[in-house]
């Protein structure tokens, strides 16, 4: 099997592809909220916003970013075989997040709820730090990749609240 040297670490070729598989995987996931997600409806742009609103097509780059960064998280875990418990937990705990994740969007644009999103953002919070330490209860490298993810959704719950709080 081909193997490739990346940061003095050697990898397999079929570990390169799981890891790819992986984040494709997470990217199509995460991708469920966006018809949702409506940035350019009369609704949302008549919403006063906080002055450290980022342009709009941050978004799509950042959140592209971090489910990659996801995915290989998920795949280091889930390389170190489902039948070990504390990877099964660490990964049912990855997926009830994914789905509060996805949650979200529509919560927020498509019903218009602020305040509720905001505590669905809240939820998402407690739950990405609880599969960060269930991730390194099983490879510490996936649980670094995930502290970028937990910043982001830290900007985004102070930016939900700042929204609601304005409107």
């Amino acid at each position: 099997m081909t193997e490739f040297s990346v940061a003095g670490v050697r990898i397999s070729r079929r570990e390169v592809l799981g890891a790819i598989a992986a984040a494709v995987l997470i990217n199509l996931i995460g991708a469920l909220g966006v018809p949702f997600t409506t940035p350019d409806s009369a609704w949302f742009q008549a919403l006063e916003k906080p002055w450290f609103y980022p342009p709009g097509a941050t978004f799509g780059i950042v959140w592209t970013l971090l489910f990659t960064l996801m995915g290989i998280a998920a795949y280091l875990v889930y390389r170190q075989g489902t039948e070990n418990r504390a990877v099964k937990l660490a990964l049912g705990v990855f997926a009830v997040q994914m789905v509060v994740n996805v949650a979200w969007s529509p919560t927020f644009f498509a019903a218009q709820e602020l305040l509720l999103a905001l505590g669905v953002i809240v939820v998402l919070w407690v739950l990405i730090v609880a599969t960060i330490a269930a991730f390194a209860r099983v490879d510490r490298r996936a649980a670094a990749l995930l502290v970028p993810y937990l910043a982001w959704v830290s900007f985004a719950a102070v930016l939900n609240y700042s929204i609601w709080a304005l409107n």
